[in-house]
Parts: structure tokens; C-alpha cells; sequence
């Protein structure tokens, strides 16, 4: 057996539900879900999706158990038939019974050109359809960033659609008081979610894509030490950190950042470029 704290998962869907217009909510379970981990509040999974025509996803042979060489192992695959790899963040992962749940950002409530193979997937997705996960059976693992320092006075947080389960985990979890600002870029205010916390927290829903360096750069931050947590399009990312690091002033070990996505490309070519694995 492997010493990996990540497992395959063989899961099935239970149940789907629309939170917004934007965001389909899926909820799996599976025998072995019990060995998965919550992890960090911004947990990262890998989802794999099967092709058109596919009963489940095409997977490498992990009889041993042995996850070590997994990406190794799914890339030797023909791509044609192979999975459909994706990351998403775990939304909740729930006991008794043990299920997963994942939120999947989508184009709006219909079919749209924009739509890539995860979001068709969630469009259509029924009870019974089968994927395979690549989730943490260690509580303490690599794929999760949210880890604010002990000095912590306040928090900063940003996020578009893609990043907003990751979010909201991380207000759900937050101390009582805590300062906390948020801003969230949505494609339309019916996007909006409700956002439950005992923090101090402050959310600032944006309809522009790309707005949120601009509203950071005009707001009044708390004082104190603060902690940033920002993840979504990889530029506004990017903007978003250099303004906090440049023109605030923020020590850069106090910035996590993270591209969820790269407006014009789409996550097969980073794959096929290395980039995402």
C-alpha cells in the first residue's frame, strides 16, 4: 500500500440541485467515503468525468491501492477514452451519511457555447451517474492553501464564481469577529449566495469580470496584520496580489494565491502543456 494522502474514489451521483443560476450543487456517495478527508476549507479534488457514450470514466488500474504515480498512470492513457480530469474544491464533505459534496460553476441555467465538459456533465448529471475522485485520506495534505498565520488581526478574500465554494467554506469556519473582507465577482447579481459566518465580514458582490483590483484599490482595509486569501481568473489574481504586495504594502508570505482558471485557455491545454497535473 501507498503512503499517499490521496485515494481514488469510485463515487456515484445522489442528487443534484441549482443554488443560483450559475451553480449546480452535486452530491455523491460511495462505499469508501468514509476514508476521505475534509481537509482544508479550501480543499482541492480531482474529478473525473466519463466521455459521451461512457458508463463511467476510463481510469488507470489502482488494484494495489498504490496512488503514488497516478497522473503518470492516467496521461499514459489514450486521451480519447481516458477520464475527464478536473479540480474542483470540496463544498462539504458530510457524515452519517458520508457524502461529498461539490459545487459546479456553469454558464448561467441553460446550455451555452462557453460550456466545457464538466459543466455539460453537472447540466445533465443524474442519480446513479458514476465518476472517480482523487481525494486526501490525510486531514493534513498539500492541496489546500487557506493557513493564516497565528497573527492574523484580519482577513482578505477574493474570488469569482470558481473560487466561491472555497469561500464560503472558509467563512463558515472563521472565529466569531474575526475582521474579515470579502469581494466576489459573479456574472449576475441572481448569482449572489448566502454567505453564513460568525466573522466580522464584510462581502462585496462585483458583476464586472476582472473588477476586483479596482475595488480593493478604492476601499478602506482594517489595520492591523492581515492575511490574503485570493483565487479565480489567473490575471485578476495576479493584479489582485500585486496591488496588496506593491501598493499596500503586504508582506508577500501573507498573500496565498491561486489561478483557478486563465481566460482564453481551457484546462485540456494546460494539461497538454504541462501546467496542470
Amino acid at each position: 500500500m501507498t503512503d499517499s494522502p490521496y485515494q481514488l474514489f469510485d463515487v456515484r451521483v445522489l442528487r443534484t440541485e441549482h443554488i443560483t443560476p450559475a451553480m449546480i450543487r452535486v452530491t455523491f456517495g460511495g462505499e469508501d467515503l468514509p476514508r476521505m478527508a475534509a481537509g482544508g476549507p479550501d480543499q482541492r479534488i480531482k474529478i473525473f468525468l466519463p466521455h459521451p457514450g461512457q458508463d463511467s470514466p476510463v481510469m488507470p488500474d489502482t488494484g494495489s491501492g498504490d496512488t503514488a504515480d497516478w497522473y503518470a498512470d492516467w496521461c499514459a492513457l489514450d486521451p480519447s477514452v481516458r477520464g475527464i480530469m478536473r479540480t474542483y474544491t470540496t463544498r462539504r464533505m458530510r457524515r452519517d451519511p458520508d457524502e461529498l459534496v461539490v459545487d459546479f460553476a456553469v454558464h448561467g441555467p441553460a446550455p451555452s457555447p462557453d460550456d466545457g465538459p464538466a459543466t455539460s456533465w453537472a447540466r445533465t448529471a443524474r442519480p446513479g451517474a458514476r465518476v472517480s475522485v482523487l481525494g486526501p485520506v490525510d486531514e493534513e495534505n498539500a492541496a489546500y492553501d487557506f493557513r493564516p498565520p497565528r497573527d492574523t488581526d484580519w482577513l482578505l478574500l477574493t474570488a469569482d464564481e470558481s473560487a466561491l465554494p472555497a469561500v464560503a467554506n472558509i467563512l463558515e469556519r472563521l472565529p466569531a469577529g474575526l475582521p474579515t473582507r470579502v469581494w466576489v465577482e459573479v456574472h449576475d447579481l441572481a448569482d449572489r449566495q448566502d454567505l453564513p459566518t460568525e466573522a466580522d465580514a464584510e462581502i462585496h458582490w462585483l458583476t464586472r469580470e476582472g473588477a476586483t483590483p479596482d475595488a480593493i484599490r478604492g476601499a478602506d482595509l482594517p489595520e492591523g496584520t492581515p492575511y490574503a486569501w485570493i483565487a479565480g481568473e489567473s490575471a485578476t489574481v495576479k493584479a489582485v496580489r500585486r496591488h496588496l504586495v506593491g501598493e499596500r504594502g503586504i508582506d508577500r508570505k501573507k498573500v496565498s494565491f491561486s489561478g483557478y482558471w486563465r481566460k482564453g485557455t481551457t484546462t485540456d491545454d494546460l494539461i497538454d502543456s504541462g501546467e496542470s497535473a
